[in-house]
């Protein structure tokens, strides 16, 4: 069993040219966290030289400390064990990286998120922007996989180790990159000391119209609104002016660009409503074939290469193709989908669990004959994919929900390792897979009444 000071490590999480991130458990409360170590790129001390490096290091750990916001990570701790420096940050499972489908080939297409969605989670990071400037601190890397999400939907900003003070100039040599490409808007490529605050809000921009369209910006960049028909020209405008190649024509204050953006967002409530006002001919559609599928019911451990295969997915983890569901509600408490011969909860737990919370549940609910029933058991990624939708666009955003809308993640029963399972975001329609201390929540299901 490896430690690092006092704290035992269960896995690594990731690392950077600065150093690694570990997945940690506090050895008396179990606590799990996230530790960032510091071990920099061999390159990185060659330009920058390691007291430099460690003074960056401490540098960073002691700006997320001194912020206190919603939407800002907390530092637990720090300390340093045999001479190598580490810091404790809450550990959540999730991040919009990981959540719009970027991978490392970062210009490839990715999942797009409904405009209530990616609203949402921009005025939320925009709130997180504003109490770092009012710091007079600059991010200079704000990407999605540093937007951190909670299991109860909120972000956190994370990632210091290129921030830097307003009109503070950082030694490095002039080689050294600052910023992750495609989010660094095009002056910090050059003059990393003299970016501004627009340099954040410009990266804040282009991961709305990734968040809207499922694509990088061109250059020039296309209208967003030409591939999303929720988006119209006002969207248009407020998208191309916060990642405008010159930061004198961009937003500069996170507040200022909030409020143009709830501005958009009351407009669009008020087009949505006039859009599920209309009457119900006016969608009229032709039905598609009453077709039942025979859906996967039992468990497999299947590694992510493989899982489009099995799960019936794109490269993007969407169902291909979708499954046109026909639910009747029995109870307040129990769901049927004769498309699939399937018996859903309506709701679940009532708070996101850890995995082998999840069985246990299961378990619970057997025992006191949930519903009348009592072989409910944990659904396969397949089950669960039969549950969800395409990206909602005009009038599908006027659907009558049949589920509860908290329960956005949702365990599976099947395993991608032997400490990760698999899991389905409901709302943005994808099979992902993490570890078992994650927490989502659980939604049971029946093969037939």
């Amino acid at each position: 069993m490896k430690k690092i000071g006092k704290y035992i490590v269960c896995g690594l999480l990731g690392k950077g040219g600065m150093g690694k991130v570990y997945k940690i458990k506090h050895p008396v409360t179990g606590k799990i966290g996230a530790m960032k170590c510091l071990s920099p790129n061999p390159i990185l001390v060659s330009l920058l030289g390691m007291t430099a490096i460690e003074e960056m290091f401490a540098k960073e750990a002691v700006t997320m400390a001194a912020i206190r916001h919603p939407h800002v990570v907390e530092i637990l701790d720090y300390d340093c064990v045999d001479g190598q420096p580490y810091y404790i940050m809450d550990y959540y499972c999730n991040n919009l990286g990981t959540m719009i489908g970027e991978s490392y080939e970062t210009e490839k297409p990715s999942r797009t998120l409904g405009l209530d969605k990616a609203v949402d989670y921009t005025r939320q990071i925009l709130s997180g922007i504003s109490r770092l400037h009012f710091s007079s601190l600059i991010h200079r890397d704000i990407k999605p996989f540093n937007i951190l999400v909670t299991d109860t939907d909120q972000v956190k900003i994370c990632d210091f180790g290129l921030s830097k003070l307003r009109h503070e100039s950082m030694k490095g040599h002039r080689s050294l990159k600052v910023g992750s490409p495609y989010y660094a808007p095009p002056e910090q490529e050059e003059h990393p000391d003299s970016v501004d605050f627009s340099a954040d809000l410009y990266a804040v921009g282009v991961m709305l119209y990734r968040m809207v369209t499922g694509r990088l910006p061109a250059s020039p960049a296309i209208l967003p609104s030409r591939f999303n028909r929720d988006l119209d020209e006002s969207w248009d405008q407020f998208i191309l002016k916060a990642i405008h190649p010159s930061p004198d024509r961009r937003y500069n204050d996170a507040e200022r660009m909030g409020k143009d953006l709830e501005t958009l967002e009351q407009n669009w409530i008020k087009r949505k409503q006039a859009i599920c006002a209309a009457p119900a001919w006016f969608f009229d559609e032709p039905a598609g074939p009453d077709e039942t599928h025979v859906l996967r019911s039992r468990p497999v451990k299947i590694h992510w290469t493989c899982a489009p295969s099995v799960f019936k997915t794109d490269d993007l983890m969407r169902p291909a193709p979708y499954i046109l569901n026909r639910f009747e509600t029995q109870t307040c408490e129990t769901v049927a989908d004769h498309a699939t011969g399937l018996v859903w909860q309506t709701s679940g737990t009532r708070y996101p669990v850890r995995r082998a919370e999840a069985f246990r549940y299961v378990d619970a609910l057997n025992k006191e004959r949930f519903g009348g029933l009592s072989h409910w058991r944990l659904p396969t990624v397949n089950e669960l994919l039969s549950l969800v939708n395409r990206t909602p666009e005009g009038k599908s955003h006027c659907e009558t929900r049949v589920f509860d809308p908290r329960m956005k993640w949702l365990w599976s029963s099947d395993r991608c390792t032997f400490i990760t399972g698999w899991y389905v975001n409901h709302e943005l329609g994808f099979a992902g897979f993490n570890d078992f201390d994650s927490f989502y929540y659980v939604k049971a299901v029946c093969s037939g009444g």
